[in-house]
């Protein structure tokens, strides 16, 4: 568990669609790492290292795809109404800048847009302290893994969070929400975990066919609560792109919207940047964002897994209990 950070998570009536929301105590530093190529995200402009105000009060994710941006404004909602936010300018008026992104979940039938603004706003009203933790919840329930062979083959997608410790560094907090066109591995064994599945349900590794062009995307917003510049949190994002990609193949491809967040939530002004510092702050805090981001994108996998055998077992014994009463 990180002080400072709560996570809250909705699902629509149908659970097949959501939203996660990771929420600071005060505005904390902020930085995104953009690197697929069809991202849809909220408020991130600002988040430049040449731009002004770089400061977030929370960091969200969502299906939906651009219907998934009005999260942004329910999760500012509710952070005004806990009395967060802060007035600019002299104006008496507090305001709440957030920051999010979008996975692209949307059915293959028409549909009623769901109302993402009182699912962000409900995201952040259930939001609490989390520590690891892993399922098909908020912004992972439509998720799917493993589009490069088809939609038809990939299998369930999911969330997870993860906390990685280090001495003199504090703790890194990891939420990874996948819906990759590729397929995950675990970088410690090589071994695939989740990906397209044949009708039988056997893994197709990406080596085993054609990388098709399908919507994908994996989000990763990662907190720290050691003190970072915006530059050090900028070469943090880097490193947990490595990571992504490490766990997840294809990764960055030209349909994703594989994106980073890094967010330091340490008190006090923005320090200044060292990255030739004696203590390598950005190398060493790079390296445990790139753990946590794969620890947790493993998780993820994980958790879509047991949904799927889960899945399977009870559309088989629903096909038993057919079968019986048919008899």
């Amino acid at each position: 568990m990180v002080r400072g950070v709560r996570i809250g998570h909705a699902s629509s009536s149908d659970g097949e669609t959501g939203v996660s929301v990771v929420l600071f105590a005060r505005a904390a530093l902020t930085v995104v790492d953009v690197r697929g190529g069809a991202s849809g995200t909220y408020d991130t402009a600002s988040l430049s290292l040449d731009a002004t105000f770089g400061r977030r009060w929370a960091v969200f994710f969502t299906g939906g795809s651009l219907f998934g941006l009005d999260a942004g404004a329910g999760i500012r909602d509710r952070i005004l109404a806990e009395g967060g936010g802060q007035a600019f300018f002299g104006s008496p008026n507090r305001v709440a800048p957030v920051a999010g992104a979008v996975l692209y979940d949307l059915p293959r039938t028409p549909w009623s847009p769901v109302d993402y603004r009182k699912l962000g706003e409900e995201a952040a009203r259930l939001a609490g302290p989390v520590g690891p933790m892993a399922g098909r919840t908020g912004a992972g329930s439509g998720a799917r893994i493993g589009k490069y062979l088809g939609r038809g083959h990939s299998q369930a997608g999911a969330l997870a969070v993860a906390v990685e410790n280090e001495r003199g560094l504090g703790r890194m907090l990891a939420l990874a929400v996948l819906n990759p066109v590729g397929a995950v591995r675990d970088p410690s064994t090589g071994r695939w975990i989740a990906g397209a599945r044949d009708r039988r349900g056997r893994l197709i590794p990406p080596e085993g066919g054609s990388a098709t062009a399908h919507a994908g995307t994996t989000l990763v917003c990662l907190v720290t609560d050691v003190a970072a510049s915006r530059p050090v949190l900028q070469r943090v994002a880097a490193f947990a792109h490595t990571g992504l990609s490490r766990a997840v193949v294809p990764a960055h491809t030209a349909t994703d919207g594989d994106a980073v967040f890094v967010s330091s939530i340490a008190p006090g002004p923005e320090p200044l940047a060292d990255p030739s510092g004696p203590e390598r702050l950005p190398d060493r805090l790079g390296m445990l964002a790139e753990r946590a981001t794969v620890r947790a994108i493993v998780a993820a996998a994980g958790a879509a897994n047991r949904f799927e055998r889960s899945a399977r077992g009870g559309a088989r014994s629903h096909a038993s209990r057919g079968s019986s009463r048919s008899s």
